[in-house]
């Protein structure tokens, strides 16, 4: 993980045991990359253009994070989840157009 920290990823999703850390390692690199492949910026990029990860990025990253974590199953038409409308709100003012 380039920007996410485990201890975070744990406080946000209030995960206390270490048992699963190597799958919320995994679950941070995907939230990471599908992050950054959102917004069309590198993770250079965007520390060059904003000094460091802005905390709305990072948020919406732990929400990936999270959502990865609570809903491990495929969609289906009966199980169907959806990213929270707070991602596009965090994320949609570094898209680049």
């Amino acid at each position: 993980m380039k920007f996410l920290d485990l201890e975070y990823i744990k406080a946000h999703s209030r995960i206390c045991c270490d048992c699963e850390d190597g799958l919320l390692e995994l679950y941070g690199d995907a939230a990471e990359e599908t992050l950054l492949n959102y917004v069309g910026m590198s993770y250079d990029d965007v520390v060059e253009q904003y000094g460091g990860v802005p905390a709305p990025l990072m948020q919406a990253a732990l929400l990936l994070v999270d959502v990865s974590y609570q809903y491990r199953s495929p969609l289906s038409p009966t199980n169907v989840s959806v990213v929270p409308y707070t991602f596009d709100l965090l994320v949609k003012p570094y898209m680049k157009l």
